[in-house]
């Protein structure tokens, strides 16, 4: 993997709160502690269990786990506690120059309280900056129950960050944000060497057969279609409306639906599936840590949510050239190029949405011109280090002492921008 020489100006410690699922806010927070640690700072996550994306001896980086006491009180959920504590404790033990939230709930109420805690007794205080990345705005973080407390500390915070320009709008109305927070929106980014386009063709006919359970014909392996779809599956996803347009499409096509991910709609989902009689066109995959080979052999990525901060499974499938159909919602339209890279519908219609995929699977110059332009625009505005180096240039903004543009004692050093 090539990544940029190390910082040659002022290598900063770095303490990361995230999540450790498969979702997208851990994924991304793994993606850019990694990066940041292969320029050269030094990089600290703290989560409750091993993260799935990190590799701490390969990514160059220290995991440290948050431990979670066992109290025997109904709804005490001792995660933020416990975090504040480590949080505390790591910054007394290291140096830490500023603390990087991901998904504010609980992570930035957290860091405060650690704030408190390393400021009452005289100890040097790290910057707080937040990312936000979808729910923590429109759901969870408006919520009444939390919305005061979520609100106050996001405002103590020194930067704020989301991926899209319609989370950061979201988050001064629904949350009622301060204007005075510098909040900065910088782009979900993928791997685009990792996420590419298929180069073997023959590969499809091997990776079909081992999903179906048995062996395709090159014919047959060339003539399914593949629609993919990858989430929690929870019901904001919609995976219904997937099934109906799968339903439809099967009638004219040989259609082929691929469900990666896990969730609480799993087991209604694949009773609908059983009743529906589509059991030999829909396959759950379950979780997978890396599914770049099925984005490969896919033909059109389907992402019909009622709301998305950003769209990172969206912008995985552009990376490898598949075209998207999705709602027309959110932060989705940053990501999708209405008929360009893929196709934008309203919320629920179902109609339009499969007869979007419809000319997708059955026009060969429409599908190759949109994998095309998907691909063009990945490399255009969401590669990894331009994206990396923007959190880097927030981040040491930061931690510049104010009344300098140098750090001290490096003054005959070579600046990295």
């Amino acid at each position: 993997m090539h990544t940029p020489s190390p910082t040659c100006g002022h290598p900063l410690r770095i303490a990361v709160a995230s999540f450790p699922s498969l979702g997208g806010s851990g994924k991304v927070a793994s993606e850019l502690g990694r990066a940041l640690a292969h320029r050269g700072h030094e990089v600290h996550f703290l989560c409750y269990e091993q993260p799935a994306w990190i590799d701490a001896a390969r990514d160059r980086l220290q995991v440290h786990r948050v431990l979670l006491p066992d109290y025997p009180l109904p709804n005490l959920g001792a995660y933020p506690l416990a975090l504040s504590s480590s949080l505390s404790s790591l910054c007394e033990r290291v140096p830490i120059d500023l603390i990087h939230l991901h998904y504010a709930i609980p992570h930035t109420t957290s860091a405060y309280l650690a704030k408190q805690i390393l400021s009452s007794r005289g100890l040097p205080v790290p910057k707080l900056v937040t990312t936000l990345h979808g729910t923590d705005v429109t759901l969870v973080g408006s919520d009444p129950a939390l919305l005061p407390i979520h609100r106050f500390t996001l405002e103590q915070c020194d930067g704020l960050t989301s991926p899209s320009d319609y989370l950061r709008q979201t988050a001064y109305r629904a949350l009622g944000l301060s204007s005075h927070i510098p909040f900065s929106v910088i782009p979900n980014f993928v791997d685009a060497e990792h996420f590419s386009p298929a180069k073997h063709p023959l590969q499809r006919r091997s990776v079909l057969s081992g999903i179906l359970g048995h062996e395709l014909s090159l014919t047959e392996s060339n003539t399914l279609r593949v629609l993919l779809h990858s989430s929690n599956f929870r019901p904001v996803k919609r995976i219904d409306d997937l099934l109906t347009l799968t339903q439809t499409l099967r009638n004219e096509l040989p259609v082929l639906l691929l469900l990666i991910g896990d969730g609480p709609e799993r087991p209604r989902l694949e009773q609908k599936v059983r009743e529906c009689g589509l059991a030999s066109s829909v396959y759950f995959l379950g979780q997978q840590l890396d599914f770049v080979s099925l984005l490969r052999q896919s033909d059109v990525f389907v992402l019909p949510s009622e709301l998305e901060g950003f769209g990172l499974s969206a912008l995985e499938a552009l990376s490898c050239g598949v075209p998207v159909v999705a709602s027309n919602i959110g932060g989705l339209p940053e990501v999708i190029s209405d008929g360009q890279t893929g196709f934008l519908h309203p919320v629920g219609d179902t109609a339009t949405m499969t007869s979007a995929v419809r000319k997708l699977l059955t026009d060969e110059k429409l599908w190759a011109n949109m994998s095309q332009a998907a691909r063009h625009s990945v490399e255009q505005s969401f590669q990894r280090d331009p994206l990396v180096l923007r959190y880097e240039e927030l981040f040491l903004s930061l931690c510049r002492p104010s009344d300098s543009t140098t750090w001290p004692g490096t003054s005959n050093r070579r600046s990295i921008f």
